[in-house]
């Protein structure tokens, strides 16, 4: 027997397995990659039964459970879908191709960075807690006009510091920065279900990790309790870091 095997069947087969892939990095990072693998058994079954076995009465059957199974599925992980959708339109898989062609960063401003580095420490210093989101390449609008307080301000220590002052009206809430302007204060931010967070860090830090899970946002912790600052970034978290490290992580992350 003589199997006709072209281009277009290898194409087929690498794009399957980049979607399997893919879907098995989704899922991982997820901490669901045991549903992963049980999708995959199903499906590997299904196939069996219906492609190789020729079962017509268990095959049917299969088929409105595979039917119904992918409605069940975008329910049951429509964060993650939604986060895999926002990083598709945003276009951070081709970075490294950019990068390749020659695009260059854009030149940090160290007017921008310095008074958030600044704000951060003398509020860890004092104990203060503070939770502050840097927008990157997907845009944060529907938080800013949530129960947030609209401000389009220009950054300065002074300025956070007051916002984040223990008794102040917005001290609570998360302050976002977007277009190097402090866009808007008192927000209110997903919170991260992750079962790998350290049980001592707080409803802040969760806050923090969750708008990083659903976004490529960076979030600035400042803790209440310990005084230690963190950064959440791509669902993780970089803890106790000094002046120097804040600002290491924030001139490479907003240069571009």
């Amino acid at each position: 027997m003589v199997i006709d095997f072209g281009i277009k069947d290898i194409l087929d087969i690498v794009l399957v397995a980049v979607m399997i892939y893919y879907s098995y990095r989704l899922m991982k990072e997820s901490r669901t990659i045991n549903v992963f693998v049980g999708v995959l058994l199903f499906v590997i079954i299904w196939l069996v039964v219906t492609q190789i076995l020729e079962m017509r009465l268990l095959g049917s059957i299969l088929d409105k459970l595979v039917s119904v199974g992918v409605i069940g599925l975008i329910i049951l992980f429509q964060s993650e879908i939604r986060k895999f959708l926002y990083n598709l339109g945003a276009h951070r898989r081709m970075e490294p191709l950019m990068k390749l062609f020659g695009r260059k960063k854009d030149a940090v401003d160290r007017g921008v960075i310095m008074p958030i580095v600044s704000a951060c420490m003398s509020m860890a210093r004092d104990k203060v807690g503070a939770l502050i989101i840097i927008e990157r390449t997907i845009p944060l609008e529907d938080l800013m006009q949530g129960a947030g307080e609209v401000l389009d301000a220009q950054i300065s220590q002074r300025l956070i510091e007051n916002i984040f002052y223990k008794g102040a009206p917005l001290h609570d809430g998360a302050m976002i920065i977007s277009k190097k302007r402090i866009r808007a204060a008192g927000c209110v931010l997903p919170v991260s279900h992750s079962l790998d967070i350290p049980r001592e860090l707080g409803l802040r830090h969760r806050a923090g990790m969750g708008i990083t899970e659903e976004s490529d946002a960076l979030s600035i912790i400042v803790s209440e309790e310990t005084g230690h600052v963190s950064v959440a970034i791509n669902g993780e978290f970089k803890r106790r870091l000094s002046f120097e490290d804040l600002d290491s992580i924030l001139t490479n992350e907003m240069g571009g």
